[in-house]
């Protein structure tokens, strides 16, 4: 009889799998981005070994499974190195198949059964905000955190929940997609922003990379990147300044809505836009007008690995 692979064990033998991860501390993590397809091999200390990165095939399914391919083997050629991998969306939990992925290949497709199929390992999957949350929740800014939101501002606008380093998934699979909450009033804000989900006004389309563009476009006539308009505004431009005090609103309004279910003690801001100061000045005193408490101990941060999170995230899912 044949030895059982590890991917056997994995289900059927006595925790054979985590014995092995505890006793090598090996780990491959993999980003699984719109542009790019990260990977890196970590350690048992979270330690880089080993990083990689190829170009995510544009809407080419059976391509971008042959690239994650390609990324695992050139970080380890060991099958028994477990794979965690951070994407786009989610998988049903009534079925395997992907949902919400802005990389809409991946919609309808059993994305998990067809990575253990071609990468012949043990694979766990997870929302790519969610690794980035529980990247930040074990080894970086909220390490300390008992109660951890983690916030991606980039294209898209995401969250993930980690209590005491463990990641909070719910029932339906989708703990932490607030940036699919319908975006609270403020004022000035004409409604009708169309999401990609469907529905209109979700707080992406209004807090994400592009929405900020869009509104600095929308009051001058001018397109230029969330980046740009925040540097603008921090040179005093008046146009800009008032589009990000707008922004800052609105970003403030939306995550009390996290701060009056979930209470965390610290939220970590990831993505393009968290690299904006503006945002760590500004938004602690503005949550003070939202929260429904006399006082809001929250503590805003910027995530310690940066870009890095995401990958790390999924290493860490093992």
């Amino acid at each position: 009889m044949k030895p059982p692979t590890f991917t056997t064990r994995l289900f059927h033998g006595k925790n054979s799998l985590t014995d092995y991860v505890n006793e090598t501390g090996l780990r491959i993590g993999i980003d699984l981005g719109g542009t790019k397809i990260e990977g890196i091999l970590i350690d048992a200390e979270g330690q880089e070994l080993k990083r990689e990165r190829r170009a995510t095939p544009q809407g080419d399914y059976d391509e971008t499974l042959d690239v994650i391919h390609l990324v695992a083997q050139s970080l380890s050629t060991n099958e028994a190195v477990p794979i965690g991998i951070g994407t786009p969306g989610s998988q049903s939990r009534v079925s395997p198949l992907m949902r919400n992925a802005n990389s809409t290949c991946l919609n309808g497709k059993p994305l998990l059964d067809d990575l253990n199929n071609h990468l012949k390992r043990p694979v766990r999957m997870a929302n790519d905000a969610d690794c980035f949350t529980l990247s930040e929740a074990t080894d970086g800014a909220a390490k300390n955190g008992s109660v951890v939101f983690g916030v991606i501002l980039g294209t898209g606008v995401g969250g993930g929940i980690s209590v005491n380093r463990t990641l909070v998934n719910g029932v339906n699979g989708i703990s932490g997609e607030w940036g699919h909450n319908p975006v609270p009033f403020i004022e000035g804000m004409e409604r009708g922003r169309e999401c990609f989900c469907g529905r209109k006004d979700c707080i992406e389309t209004w807090l994400a990379g592009p929405a900020l563009t869009r509104t600095y476009r929308e009051a001058t006539g001018e397109e230029l990147s969330a980046e740009k308009v925040s540097a603008r505004a921090a040179s005093g431009e008046q146009a800009a300044a008032q589009v990000m005090s707008k922004y800052l609103d609105t970003l403030a309004a939306s995550l009390s809505l996290v701060i009056n279910i979930i209470d965390p003690d610290t939220i970590v801001l990831g993505g393009g836009l968290s690299n904006i100061d503006q945002l760590y000045r500004e938004l602690p005193g503005r949550l003070d007008d939202c929260v429904f408490s006399d006082h809001v101990a929250t503590r805003i941060v910027q995530a310690e690995h940066g870009d890095s999170s995401g990958v790390r995230g999924a290493a860490w899912l093992w």
